[in-house]
């Protein structure tokens, strides 16, 4: 079983924490997680791919064991999301890396593809949505009512987000057998997002989602251009990022490799051990830096 290290550094002035584990001259795989998790969804992914990669996943600002300063001190969004984890990286001498992006992981992670194209060995998307297609209308309508307006009654409807059943309903919803998701995950999950201040940190990257959408064709024109090698894997039975939003990348890649597994957005807790064999196997046939 590999060794896994849990760490902090202190990046542009914030505390962050993350996971770390295998060689550190092995080839770098970046696991970005996603809402309301942290890199505790990684916890048993990391020991499958430690004993071939170098594997690195930190926990965002705001998530998990990192710091969370108040939304009044720090401003919230993606961009400062993605900045901090290229931050990060340049301090661990992290240059060259695959990515496995999740949910929230996803617009983190096109913004690390589209600042440096040449860093990013290979793209792993678990249900990391990067195109329209892949939007499930009854879980994001309410979210695009509260960006566009910001009112008791809007962000009633987003706040439901925060509760334990939401999260729960998260973790269950597709999954074809319950029982193999443990309810620590949704427990843990519920704990962090439930500090005193975090909902408004949560509201502002809820608000912040609408710059995400407008970057996909430059993420697009990304993948057409550089043609990295992609891996989607993906929970069919997602009711946030639908199964269509996997087959989208074959538009701008036909040779990325789709794989619609039984399960939902949390792919891992249910068919973890699938998704560890398939990232080998795709893993194995690329070359460490391009």
């Amino acid at each position: 079983m590999a060794v896994v290290h849990h760490r902090y550094a202190t990046v542009q002035g914030q505390r962050l924490f993350y996971r770390e584990a295998g060689p550190a001259d092995a080839p770098a795989i970046v696991l970005l997680h996603g809402f309301p998790t942290s890199s505790f969804m990684f916890r048993n992914l990391i020991p499958a791919l430690a004993d071939r990669y170098h594997v690195i996943a930190p926990d965002h600002l705001g998530f998990g064991l990192s710091a969370a300063p108040s939304a009044n001190e720090f401003d919230y969004t993606f961009d400062a999301l993605a900045d901090l984890t290229v931050a990060l990286l340049e301090q661990l001498g992290v240059a060259y890396y695959a990515m496995y992006v999740q949910d929230y992981g996803a617009p983190i992670g096109w913004r690390l593809a589209l600042a440096d194209p040449q860093a990013i060995t290979a793209i792993i998307t678990q249900n990391g949505n990067g195109y329209d297609a892949g939007f499930v209308d009854s879980f994001w309508n309410p979210v695009w009512d509260y960006q566009r307006e910001q009112t008791p009654e809007t962000e009633s409807k987003v706040r439901t987000a925060l509760t334990l059943e939401a999260i729960r309903w998260q973790y269950l919803t597709g999954v074809p057998d319950e029982s193999l998701v443990s309810p620590d995950t949704w427990h843990h999950d519920f704990a962090l997002v439930s500090r005193p201040g975090n909902d408004a940190i949560q509201f502002a990257l809820f608000r912040d989602y609408a710059t995400n959408p407008p970057l996909y064709p430059a993420l697009h024109e990304y993948l057409r251009s550089n043609v990295p090698p992609v891996l989607a894997v993906w929970g069919k039975g997602d009711e946030i990022f639908g199964p269509d939003g996997a087959r989208a990348f074959t538009e701008d890649l036909p040779d990325a490799e789709i794989h619609l597994l039984d399960g939902g957005h949390f792919l891992l807790e249910s068919a973890g051990d699938e998704v560890a064999e398939l990232i080998l196997d795709f893993m194995g046939r690329i070359p460490a830096a391009r």
